[in-house]
Protein backbone atom coordinates (compact mmCIF):
# COMPACT_ATOMS: atom_id res chain seq x y z
CA UNK A 1 0.00 0.00 0.00
CA UNK A 2 2.79 2.41 0.90
CA UNK A 3 4.27 1.87 -2.83
CA UNK A 4 1.56 2.40 -4.13
CA UNK A 5 0.61 5.39 -2.60
CA UNK A 6 4.28 6.84 -3.47
CA UNK A 7 3.43 5.48 -7.20
CA UNK A 8 0.44 7.78 -6.97
CA UNK A 9 2.06 10.92 -5.67
CA UNK A 10 4.53 10.24 -8.49
CA UNK A 11 1.73 10.43 -10.87
CA UNK A 12 0.01 13.59 -9.33
CA UNK A 13 3.66 15.30 -9.26
CA UNK A 14 3.39 14.68 -13.36
CA UNK A 15 -0.04 15.17 -14.02
CA UNK A 16 0.29 18.78 -12.09
CA UNK A 17 3.70 19.91 -13.26
CA UNK A 18 2.31 19.16 -16.99
CA UNK A 19 -1.01 21.21 -16.59
CA UNK A 20 1.44 23.67 -15.13
CA UNK A 21 3.96 23.25 -17.96
CA UNK A 22 1.37 23.40 -20.95
CA UNK A 23 -0.55 26.69 -19.06
CA UNK A 24 2.65 27.99 -18.86
CA UNK A 25 4.39 27.57 -22.16
CA UNK A 26 1.83 27.49 -23.91
CA UNK A 27 -1.87 30.01 -23.00
CA UNK A 28 -4.96 29.00 -25.02
CA UNK A 29 -7.84 29.07 -24.39
CA UNK A 30 -8.17 25.74 -24.53
CA UNK A 31 -5.04 25.24 -22.08
CA UNK A 32 -6.42 27.11 -20.05
CA UNK A 33 -9.48 25.62 -19.03
CA UNK A 34 -7.63 24.10 -15.86
CA UNK A 35 -10.53 21.49 -14.75
CA UNK A 36 -11.31 19.93 -18.78
CA UNK A 37 -7.17 20.16 -19.22
CA UNK A 38 -6.15 18.70 -16.06
CA UNK A 39 -8.72 16.27 -16.18
CA UNK A 40 -7.48 15.03 -19.71
CA UNK A 41 -3.99 14.84 -18.05
CA UNK A 42 -4.96 12.80 -15.06
CA UNK A 43 -6.89 10.66 -17.23
CA UNK A 44 -4.36 9.93 -19.46
CA UNK A 45 -2.02 9.94 -16.99
CA UNK A 46 -4.23 7.40 -14.38
CA UNK A 47 -4.74 5.07 -17.82
CA UNK A 48 -0.67 4.66 -18.26
CA UNK A 49 -0.61 3.66 -14.55
CA UNK A 50 -3.65 1.79 -13.83
CA UNK A 51 -3.13 -1.92 -13.64
CA UNK A 52 -0.52 -0.56 -11.31
CA UNK A 53 -2.35 1.34 -8.61
CA UNK A 54 -5.07 -0.10 -6.97
CA UNK A 55 -6.40 3.15 -5.24
CA UNK A 56 -7.62 5.91 -7.67
CA UNK A 57 -9.07 7.97 -5.24
CA UNK A 58 -5.81 8.44 -3.46
CA UNK A 59 -4.89 10.10 -6.46
CA UNK A 60 -7.70 11.97 -7.47
CA UNK A 61 -7.84 13.46 -3.92
CA UNK A 62 -4.00 14.78 -4.65
CA UNK A 63 -4.28 16.07 -8.03
CA UNK A 64 -7.61 18.18 -7.13
CA UNK A 65 -6.81 18.41 -3.17
CA UNK A 66 -4.12 20.28 -5.09
CA UNK A 67 -5.53 21.98 -7.35
CA UNK A 68 -8.44 23.65 -5.53
CA UNK A 69 -5.49 25.08 -2.78
CA UNK A 70 -2.77 26.16 -5.52
CA UNK A 71 -3.69 29.47 -4.11
CA UNK A 72 -3.33 29.08 -0.52
CA UNK A 73 -0.59 26.71 -0.71
CA UNK A 74 1.24 29.39 -2.64
CA UNK A 75 0.90 31.85 0.09
CA UNK A 76 2.21 29.22 2.32
CA UNK A 77 5.34 29.01 0.57
CA UNK A 78 5.83 32.61 -0.23
CA UNK A 79 7.20 33.12 3.41
CA UNK A 80 8.54 29.82 3.84
CA UNK A 81 11.65 30.48 0.68
CA UNK A 82 11.84 34.46 0.63
CA UNK A 83 14.74 34.45 -1.79
CA UNK A 84 12.95 32.40 -3.91
CA UNK A 85 9.45 34.18 -5.25
CA UNK A 86 6.74 31.36 -6.42
CA UNK A 87 8.09 32.53 -10.39
CA UNK A 88 11.55 31.43 -9.22
CA UNK A 89 11.32 28.31 -7.89
CA UNK A 90 11.51 25.22 -10.79
CA UNK A 91 8.29 23.90 -11.67
CA UNK A 92 8.81 20.30 -10.68
CA UNK A 93 10.05 21.26 -6.93
CA UNK A 94 7.03 23.87 -6.80
CA UNK A 95 4.94 20.77 -7.35
CA UNK A 96 6.03 18.75 -5.25
CA UNK A 97 5.92 21.19 -2.64
CA UNK A 98 2.65 22.01 -3.41
CA UNK A 99 1.33 18.39 -3.17
CA UNK A 100 3.18 18.12 0.20
CA UNK A 101 1.29 21.19 1.36
CA UNK A 102 -1.58 19.99 0.65
CA UNK A 103 -0.92 16.38 2.65
CA UNK A 104 0.38 18.34 5.07
CA UNK A 105 -1.59 20.88 5.89
CA UNK A 106 -5.08 20.43 4.39
CA UNK A 107 -5.61 16.21 4.32
CA UNK A 108 -3.53 15.07 7.40
CA UNK A 109 -4.32 11.69 6.52
CA UNK A 110 -0.38 10.96 6.89
CA UNK A 111 2.17 11.90 9.96
CA UNK A 112 3.76 15.30 8.88
CA UNK A 113 7.07 13.32 8.76
CA UNK A 114 5.59 11.13 6.25
CA UNK A 115 4.58 13.81 4.13
CA UNK A 116 7.87 16.06 4.23
CA UNK A 117 9.94 12.41 3.46
CA UNK A 118 7.53 11.26 0.08
CA UNK A 119 7.98 14.46 -0.84
CA UNK A 120 12.08 15.04 -0.45
CA UNK A 121 11.85 11.35 -2.22
CA UNK A 122 10.23 13.18 -5.09
CA UNK A 123 12.56 15.73 -5.44
CA UNK A 124 15.51 13.44 -5.45
CA UNK A 125 13.59 11.40 -8.01
CA UNK A 126 11.93 14.39 -10.30
CA UNK A 127 14.09 17.41 -9.39
CA UNK A 128 17.58 18.79 -9.96
CA UNK A 129 20.92 18.04 -7.63
CA UNK A 130 19.60 20.48 -4.85
CA UNK A 131 15.99 20.07 -4.99
CA UNK A 132 15.37 17.16 -1.89
CA UNK A 133 17.55 19.81 0.01
CA UNK A 134 15.47 22.89 -0.76
CA UNK A 135 11.93 21.02 -0.10
CA UNK A 136 13.22 19.96 2.73
CA UNK A 137 14.05 22.97 4.13
CA UNK A 138 10.95 24.82 2.96
CA UNK A 139 8.75 21.99 4.72
CA UNK A 140 10.23 22.03 7.91
CA UNK A 141 9.71 25.91 7.91
CA UNK A 142 6.23 25.11 6.92
CA UNK A 143 5.63 22.44 9.13
CA UNK A 144 6.94 24.66 11.83
CA UNK A 145 4.72 27.56 11.29
CA UNK A 146 1.80 25.67 11.07
CA UNK A 147 -0.98 24.85 13.84
CA UNK A 148 -0.21 20.99 13.56
CA UNK A 149 3.45 21.37 14.59
CA UNK A 150 4.34 19.22 17.69
CA UNK A 151 7.46 20.39 19.19
CA UNK A 152 8.37 17.10 20.98
CA UNK A 153 9.02 15.73 17.21
CA UNK A 154 11.99 17.56 17.09
CA UNK A 155 12.88 16.77 20.52
CA UNK A 156 12.63 13.37 19.69
CA UNK A 157 15.04 13.94 16.49
CA UNK A 158 17.44 15.77 18.80
CA UNK A 159 17.95 12.91 21.22
CA UNK A 160 18.01 10.10 18.68
CA UNK A 161 20.97 11.90 16.80
CA UNK A 162 22.23 12.28 19.97
CA UNK A 163 22.44 8.83 20.77
CA UNK A 164 24.25 7.80 17.71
Amino acid sequence: MASNRHLARLIAVQTLYEWGFISERFPTEENLDKKKKISEILDRNYQEFRKSLDNKDFLFDLVWGVSEYQDRIDTIIAPAAPEWPIGQIALVDLTVLRLAIYELLFKQEVPPKVAINEAVELGKTLGGPNSSKFINGVLGTVYRASEIYNPEDDIKKKEKKEDL
